[in-house]
C-alpha cells in the first residue's frame, strides 16, 4: 500500500499540455496508469489511440472529444469513456485550462498515431 502526493503538472514538449503520471509502473502498478493533465485554452492532444480502455474525468474547463467521426463537448463533472483502439483527439475549447484525470487499463500505456506509428509520449506511462 502507498499514499502518494498528487503532484502538480509540469510542462511537456506537446504545446499547451502539462502532465504528471500519478500512478503507474513507476509506483509498482502492473495493470493501471493514472494521469493528471492541464491543457491551455486552444491546445489539443495529437490524434492518437491506446491499446487499452481509457476513462477521462473532467475536473475543470471545457473540452471537445473528436472520436469515431463524432464531436462531443464535455465539461467539469463529466466522464468520458474511450474504448481500446479508438482514434481520438481532445481539444481545450473554453476560456480556462481543461483539467483532467485519466485512468488507463495498462501500464505503461502503448499509444499510436492513427496511421499505426508509435507515438512516444514524453512522460512515464
Amino acid at each position: 500500500m502507498q499514499i502518494l502526493s498528487n503532484h502538480t503538472t509540469a510542462p511537456t514538449p506537446i504545446p499547451g499540455i502539462e502532465h504528471v503520471t500519478l500512478a503507474g509502473s513507476h509506483t509498482g502498478l502492473r495493470h493501471l496508469s493514472v494521469w493528471k493533465q492541464s491543457m491551455t485554452a486552444g491546445s489539443a492532444t495529437p490524434p492518437h489511440r491506446h491499446a487499452c480502455e481509457e476513462v477521462v474525468l473532467c475536473v475543470g474547463g471545457v473540452g471537445e472529444l473528436h472520436a469515431g467521426g463524432r464531436v462531443e463537448r464535455f465539461g467539469a463533472g463529466q466522464t468520458i469513456i474511450i474504448p481500446a483502439g479508438v482514434d481520438h483527439q481532445i481539444f481545450s475549447i473554453g476560456p480556462t485550462p481543461l483539467e483532467t484525470i485519466a485512468a488507463f487499463a495498462m501500464t505503461p500505456v502503448p499509444t499510436t498515431l492513427p496511421n499505426g506509428e508509435a507515438l512516444d509520449l514524453p512522460w512515464e506511462g
